[in-house]
């Protein structure tokens, strides 16, 4: 997914805010293949994994099946200051 595109067209499905984008990874034709997106408002974390942002509601995402995935980027996003796919406050 284009970096445009995310930051123009997409929004929290739980809030409808707008995104704070983190990219871990681009293909050559500037796509993003992995990073994180962060509601401003909310503060809940979703990961783009394979160019696919995962955006699910809530009841249908499954936490500890994610949490692998933010371990590995912990240099991007402390792991253990997510809970339930929310940001903890600093």
């Amino acid at each position: 997914m284009k970096l445009q595109t995310i930051q123009e067209k997409l929004c929290c499905p739980f809030d409808k805010s707008d995104l704070n984008l983190t990219v871990i990874s681009k293909d050559l034709q500037e796509n993003v293949v992995e990073g994180i997106i962060q509601c401003k408002q909310c503060k809940r974390v979703y990961p783009i994994i394979n160019g696919i942002p995962v955006m699910s509601p809530d009841e249908y995402r499954n936490f500890e099946l994610e949490r692998p995935v933010l371990k590995r980027w912990d240099k991007y996003i402390d792991p253990e200051k997510i809970d339930q796919f929310r940001l903890l406050n600093e």
